[in-house]
């Protein structure tokens, strides 16, 4: 199940590529519109920082904003950064990639397989998908 912190994440940058102003939008306004808790907010904005999604400003005026076009964020990487691998089970990640404490042989393994057509499947639809997309 994707997690708050994701779907807050996605409405977040959605809402900043939607709005015609290049001005850097406050916190407070990005919440009120997308009904999310400010404070939770805040470190999703702060992760989407530190990651290269957005710059922000301080003071009179601050707030964050878009540092790359829509059509750049792919969503590959948005969701590698909020909700951390795309794989379901650590064997078949492709950044994260573990073995199994239970599983003798993975290549024998039928979650294993199913895993890699899921993770698969789940990287086809990310990887032909940027902020973009999520627009229209």
């Amino acid at each position: 199940m994707l997690s708050k912190k994701t779907k807050y994440g996605l409405k977040a940058l959605t809402y900043l590529a939607s709005v015609d102003s290049k001005e850097p939008i406050q916190i407070a306004e990005i919440a009120k519109h997308e009904n999310i808790s400010q404070k939770f907010l805040e470190s999703i904005l702060l992760s989407l920082r530190r990651n290269g999604f957005l710059g922000s400003k301080k003071g009179k005026g601050g707030g964050y904003y878009l540092i790359k076009d829509p059509s750049e964020i792919l969503m590959t990487t948005v969701m590698r950064v909020l909700e951390g691998p795309i794989a379901m089970v650590p064997c078949v990640s492709l950044n994260f990639y573990e073995k199994c404490d239970d599983c003798p042989d993975e290549h024998e393994c039928s979650v294993h397989k199913l895993m890699l057509q899921v993770r698969d499947s789940a990287l086809e639809v990310y990887r032909s998908n940027t902020l973009a997309d999520l627009l229209e």
